[in-house]
């Protein structure tokens, strides 16, 4: 009841305190106590001192905890996941070129005892070995983007680096050695043409040509007097002839393929040769071709030349992006 109704103490005598400092007084310092107290004081400093550090030391930890994480932004996964699917497409890519190099290995008994000695100039081989190269290649970096394996990231990212450089330097010495290239090249279908019936793959690449180019031989129909089946000294009754291939109407009927149309063709002269086979040598379209293809082949190649880039700088930017979550 006292504590809801205002009450005034009276000043009472007796329960006046003393306000004067004495030697009691705690706000006084005694005599020699200076000492003391300096001495109490550097002791309690010490002890915060040593407090101070051994909780840093228990507590870095905590503090190495709470310093500020950064999640896997929107890009971040857009960037992984761009090159999973990019590299996946070019790995089912390699598979089928693979296959396609061993299906034709095997279609030609390549691996035969009989042929199993010149296997290393089959075409095919080269095919094996890019599909191969390519899986390989492709897989390892959809792994190390899955993964987020940086080893692999950076394995995969060199080699594509080694690939534009090399492809680069191609483009630069094809576009200086152009006379020189063309001459290889005439000596290259000069030795097809000479090994026609020989190599089932030379005759299949030289047939292809000449049937989708419309054309006869490197320079002229007469350059088949190199094969030893077509020369007019040949006993056979190929002699003095060409492949059908080379024949403008092949099929007799639109039906059936006649293998004879292009015998004794060498015997003719241009303008009765004309309406049998064709005339024009196949360097001379193979050319044409490219030129009247230019810009197909520019937009090509530089897709090509550009998704490679492309891959490279995301996964460049991919390998900055773990680091900085990893370390």
């Amino acid at each position: 009841m006292r504590r809801f109704l205002p009450t005034k103490r009276f000043p009472w005598p007796w329960l006046r305190r003393d306000a004067t400092p004495n030697e009691t007084s705690p706000l006084l310092p005694k005599a020699g106590s200076t000492k003391n107290n300096a001495e109490e004081l550097a002791l309690v400093t010490t002890d915060f001192q040593a407090g101070t550090n051994s909780g840093q030391e228990h507590n870095s930890p905590t503090d190495a905890r709470i310093h500020p994480c950064y999640g896997y932004s929107f890009m971040d996964y857009f960037l992984k996941y761009f090159l999973i699917l990019c590299n996946l497409l070019f790995t089912v890519l390699g598979l089928l070129i693979l296959a396609l190099g061993v299906w034709g290995l095997i279609s030609k008994e390549s691996f035969a005892q009989e042929k199993i000695s010149s296997i290393g100039t089959d075409p095919m081989l080269v095919v094996l070995s890019v599909g191969f190269l390519l899986t390989v290649l492709c897989l390892s970096g959809c792994v190390g983007a899955l993964r987020e394996n940086r080893c692999l990231l950076k394995l995969f990212s060199a080699t594509v680096l080694v690939l534009i450089a090399a492809q680069v330097i191609v483009a630069i010495v094809a576009h200086t050695l152009q006379d020189q290239i063309e001459g290889n090249l005439r000596s290259g279908m000069l030795v097809a043409m000479a090994r026609y019936q020989d190599d089932l793959d030379l005759r299949f690449i030289t047939d292809e040509i000449q049937s989708n180019l419309q054309c006869c031989g490197a320079d002229n129909y007469r350059d088949w007097e190199i094969n030893i089946y077509y020369n007019c000294s040949a006993p056979g009754v190929l002699a003095c002839g060409v492949p059908a291939t080379c024949c403008v109407d092949p099929l007799e009927n639109g039906t059936v393929w006649n293998s004879q149309c292009g015998v004794g063709a060498q015997l003719l002269d241009e303008f009765t040769a004309q309406s049998v086979i064709f005339l024009g040598g196949c360097l001379g379209e193979i050319f044409r071709w490219i030129e009247h293809h230019e810009g197909l082949i520019g937009i090509i190649v530089t897709v090509v030349f550009g998704v490679q880039i492309l891959i490279l700088f995301i996964t460049i930017r991919l390998l900055e992006r773990i680091n900085r979550h990893k370390v």
